[in-house]
């Protein structure tokens, strides 16, 4: 575990997730173009629905902005796959389900209480990273409503 979590300034951890098609992505593989990160708890969950569907309507956007997405939760493929096919989303998404992989490296897999009940789960976190693969904005504990567009504005200033 690492001590600190990275921030703006820092290179992105470059550790491998599993696509819906069973194949992997690390970000990386984006170098030379801008990338949105975004990582949230559950597919299929009424804030992680509306935030996976807010970023595919502004796919075009994003695009002309010359940015990638790519949204990032500890779902399995299968189940990002169903996921995908009921919202009809754009923005592709990646399975972090190692216990070693990029959400524990960027500190963000963290103890939640809900109800009193302890458990681990994912911060709604989004990072915004440069042609360079260098990580230029965050958002912590993101809310929902409004953000892909705030990204949006972010990207195109870049």
């Amino acid at each position: 575990m690492m001590s600190e979590r990275p921030d703006t300034g820092d290179k992105m951890p470059d550790i491998a997730m599993q696509t819906p098609d069973g194949d992997s992505v690390k970000p990386s593989d984006f170098k030379g173009r801008k990338l949105v990160m975004f990582f949230y708890p559950k597919d299929d969950t009424p804030g992680c629905t509306t935030e996976n569907k807010d970023f595919t309507a502004m796919k075009s956007a994003f695009d002309a902005a010359e940015t990638e997405l790519l949204g990032v939760s500890k779902d399995p493929p299968k189940k990002h796959e169903k996921f995908i096919a009921k919202h009809s989303l754009a923005a592709p998404l990646a399975s972090d389900a190692d216990d070693d992989g990029i959400a524990e490296a960027l500190g963000i897999w963290v103890e939640k209480n809900m109800y009193g009940r302890k458990y681990m789960g994912m911060e709604r976190t989004t990072y915004l990273i440069d042609a360079e693969g260098r990580i230029v904005q965050v958002w912590r504990k993101v809310k929902v409503k409004g953000h892909a567009e705030e990204v949006l504005a972010a990207a195109k200033a870049l």
